[in-house]
């Protein structure tokens, strides 16, 4: 029966896959280039900002547009089907406030769509290398773009980049995104075009203040009275921003839309193409696909996160294309590393200072054994289709961070993972198909959150995990619940009572040094820290701390990117947690719509000054 349900989820997601995959577009960008070769700079963050060129080459797309002037193009829609509620993100902090607000506010720097870190309006990026960046890494100075205009005419300055901290540094502001200036010592507008930061410590990585879409700068003419509890009064500013993005704000309405027109002080006199920006939100994901992919209502559409197969048959219509860009995301098994008996009552999944280990996951070889069973490239294509790819890895990308070295995963073995059991003496002494570890069966609950293809997942992996001598129970949780930070609930992930658990999660930016603190003993989760903290294994590894302290201390980038690959390769190879799927954004443009590049690091919209309209 198990083999059967096998093979009909199987056969199912294949008729279906086969007939209606949707023509994603991932790594192939279009733009209007004139004899130019162009290539994808597969590269994040190098030490002195060089390109490395890797082996995907941009498409190149000749086509004569009306004309280059600044909105000569007509009326570009996007639909966003959330919709803003105003336009400064430090008074909100959502994607969608982040999103709407990057066409008219920028950051000093941001990643690009390969995840390298590019200047915006500073001249260039700090680094030891060129001497913006300190030796003893507690200094940083921001080198301005000189002849920078806000849109209302006026210089933009260092005093504004000071400005924006001070704003954001105050406790009654509000400010969303606080936790980017708390490392900050001191800011100095050393002159109009030079700011000098010092940090409280050393700071090994200091692109958090004033990078990305999650911290531009405001401008202190217009926001200076607005500091503090008078900010969320501010409506006039926070609903019309003054900046020095491609696009001002022409009309807003407050979860609903807003108008945009061409800042005629932006620093490049021939863009933005288009006339108008509309920004429409409501409705549904599914609603703002349509509206690109079959009605041909909108040009483009955010954050199309519906069934593959409905992407696919609304690509019939030949109006557009389904994009997809994936950043740090990936969908794991989580082991935990304690017993969760419920038996042991208040010490059950408690780390308790290494004393009370899990029965038998705290063998490696049980752990190899289950990742070896799994058949990663199937779950994948059957919950994402082309829109995911299958990894081993915790940190899939961007590229210069991806390991090569943990790819064996990616073959699924039954047989081998049967063999590493019998060797290490986990068999099966009493015939009823279940081995055993010190006389303890490898009985396993496997736990979620509700969600339908989770729970595909679930039913293939507990299928070969029976193949291998484990028996499964299935859980799945109401996500809000699963999810949520109730400490006085049994069922959140936290928590974590149950053997294994899966989801999503990933790096927030490229400070992955935060994204591994997630390992450490000192986060292990608690009654004593209100089940708060990110070690949700209670996993402990004397290896991965030393490397990480060594990490927590180095400032050359291209030595912090090997440390990085050698925490994954720790984590994985001692499968403190099993990686299944990474998966990525997906957003759909209409085809006449070139030079998008979505971006997973940052706002979608983070080039939509190069963006025009073919005429074809």
């Amino acid at each position: 029966m198990k083999k059967s349900l096998l093979i009909i989820l199987l056969a199912f997601a294949c008729v279906l896959l086969v007939a209606c995959q949707p023509q994603v577009v991932e790594v192939e960008v279009t733009r209007v280039v004139t004899e130019t070769e162009t290539v994808v700079e597969e590269v994040v963050v190098e030490k002195e900002v060089e390109v490395v060129v890797e082996k995907e080459v941009e498409k190149i797309v000749e086509v004569e547009s009306e004309s280059s002037a600044r909105g000569a193009g007509n009326r570009l829609t996007l639909i966003y089907w959330q919709a803003p509620s105003n336009l400064n993100p430090y008074q909100s902090g959502g994607t969608k406030e982040l999103e709407a607000s990057s066409l008219v506010i920028e950051p000093l720097a941001r990643f690009d769509d390969v995840g390298r870190l590019v200047p915006v309006l500073a001249d260039e990026i700090p680094t030891t290398a060129n001497g913006g960046f300190s030796e003893d890494l507690t200094t940083i100075t921001w080198k301005l773009k000189d002849g920078i205009m806000w849109s209302d005419g006026t210089p933009f300055t260092a005093d504004d980049v000071v400005f924006t901290y001070e704003y954001c540094i105050d406790p009654a502001t509000g400010c969303g995104s606080v936790n980017l200036f708390q490392a900050i010592d001191t800011i100095t507008a050393v002159d109009d075009l030079t700011v000098e930061i010092i940090f409280k410590e050393a700071r090994p990585y200091p692109y958090e203040a004033f990078i990305t879409y999650t911290a531009p700068i405001l401008q202190r003419a217009q926001f200076e009275e607005c500091v503090g509890a008078a900010a969320a009064q501010c409506t006039e500013q926070n609903f019309n921003p003054v900046g020095t993005g491609p696009y001002s704000v022409a009309e807003f309405l407050s979860n609903d839309s807003v108008l945009y027109v061409p800042n005629e002080n932006y620093r490049n006199p021939n863009q933005p193409y288009f006339s108008e920006v509309f920004m429409k939100g409501g409705g549904s994901a599914e609603d703002a696909a349509r509206a690109v992919l079959e009605t041909n209502e909108a040009d483009y559409a955010w954050n199309t996160q519906v069934p593959p197969e409905v992407l696919a048959a609304m690509e019939l219509a030949g109006n557009g294309k389904v994009l997809a860009a994936r950043g740090t995301a990936v969908e794991r098994l989580l082991i935990n590393f304690t017993n969760d008996d419920a038996s042991l009552g208040d010490d059950r999944s408690l780390y308790l200072d290494g004393t009370n280990p899990h029965p038998f996951l705290s063998d490696i070889a049980v752990r190899k054994a289950m990742s070896m069973a799994i058949d990663r490239t199937t779950l994948t294509t059957i919950g994402y289709g082309n829109l995911a790819l299958p990894t081993c890895n915790i940190l899939p990308g961007p590229p210069a961070y991806t390991s090569t070295a943990n790819d064996s995963c990616l073959t699924q073995d039954i047989a081998g993972a049967n063999a590493l059991l019998d060797e290490a003496g986990i068999v099966d002494t009493d015939g009823d198909g279940i081995r055993e570890k010190d006389g303890v069966p490898l009985v396993v609950l496997y736990q979620t959150s509700t969600n339908a293809v989770r729970q595909q997942y679930q039913a293939l992996i507990k299928q070969w995990w029976a193949e291998i001598g484990i028996e499964t129970e299935l859980r799945n949780i109401d996500a809000s619940v699963f999810f949520g930070g109730d400490p006085s609930s049994p069922d959140t992930y936290a928590k974590f009572y149950a053997d294994i658990q899966m989801y999503t999660s990933g790096a927030s930016g490229q400070n992955f040094q935060d994204m591994f603190s997630g390992w450490l003993p000192e986060e292990i989760p608690g009654p004593d820290n209100s089940w708060g903290t990110g070690n949700i294994m209670r996993y402990v590894n004397d290896d991965f701390v030393d490397t990480y302290n060594e990490l927590a201390v180095t400032g050359d980038e291209d030595a912090r990117i090997e440390l990085t690959k050698r925490l994954n390769d720790i984590i994985v190879q001692d499968v403190g947690v099993i990686p299944i799927t990474y998966r990525g954004s997906v957003s759909a443009a209409g085809n006449d719509i070139l030079g998008v590049r979505i971006n997973p690091w940052g706002s979608e919209l983070w080039n939509i000054a190069e963006w025009t309209r073919s005429e074809n």
